[in-house]
């Protein structure tokens, strides 16, 4: 039976959604998770959910103990792992509120643990393949299931991930549309990588808040516009992670 792992963005950690929700502080090797784990069931699913930031936000980007994250879950008996995250746009076409499943990753982040394997034993060199690091049937799933919801989605898309907790300069951002990069965040990488070396499936889902700063027509990217458009979209993300999690097996 599938046990699926959610990381909540900003906004999405809701343990009303949750049937008979229990939490759980746990530790790990690589030391204690962004918050404790709430698991629980949803439309008869079992599910657990991690906040990534901390129940308050108090955890910055480059602070968020990724490895701990995603070996809780793990350890938690999870199959699947699904995210949610407030992204920047990179691309006309993507506007704010649309919902992006991202099927390629650039991680431009510098200063984080971003795998399991800080040696290797020997005859066994861990270099896992990431040429497709979101899975398929789970990206699938979710686009299927916001198309039949009637949700605007873009199926798929390269993340580029960086350090923040600063934003882009308009350079660094003009760059990133160079490079092939359509949404931007701080979140992602090197999460899903850890994911698949530990041979979790791992899927995101990214709501558009911002042009970042490379559209110079539009205000640049601020927090306080990011979370407005995101307190005005989240409800579709819950109906559409409501509808997700049964049909996952």
């Amino acid at each position: 039976m599938a046990r699926i792992g959610i990381i909540g963005g900003s906004g999405l950690e809701n343990p009303e959604i949750l049937k008979s929700p229990a939490e759980a502080e746990v530790s790990t090797p690589y030391g204690k998770p962004s918050s404790a784990l709430l698991s629980g069931s949803l439309n008869g699913s079992e599910i657990v959910i991690l906040s990534r930031h901390g129940w308050h936000h108090t955890i910055p980007p480059s602070e968020v103990n990724n490895r701990a994250n995603i070996f809780a879950l793990k350890e938690a008996g999870c199959t699947h792992i699904i995210t949610t995250t407030a992204c920047g746009s990179l691309r006309e076409e993507i506007a704010r509120g649309d919902l992006v499943v991202p099927d390629q990753f650039i991680d431009f982040t510098r200063h984080r643990n971003i795998t399991f394997f800080d040696s290797f034993e020997p005859g066994k060199m861990n270099h896992t393949p990431m040429a497709d690091p979101f899975d398929n049937y789970l990206r699938k799933v979710i686009i299927q299931t916001a198309k039949g919801l009637g949700i605007k989605i873009h199926d798929k898309g390269t993340l580029i991930t960086i350090e923040g907790p600063r934003f882009s300069t308009r350079a660094e951002s003009r760059m990133f549309r160079m490079w092939g990069a359509d949404i931007i965040n701080m979140s992602v990488a090197p999460e899903v990588a850890l994911a698949n070396e530990l041979g979790i499936p791992y899927a995101s889902i990214a709501m558009s808040t911002d042009y970042d700063c490379w559209k110079e027509d539009e205000e640049p990217v601020s927090w306080e516009e990011v979370l407005r458009v995101f307190e005005n979209n989240v409800g579709k993300v819950l109906r559409l992670l409501q509808e997700v999690i049964p049909i996952i097996s």
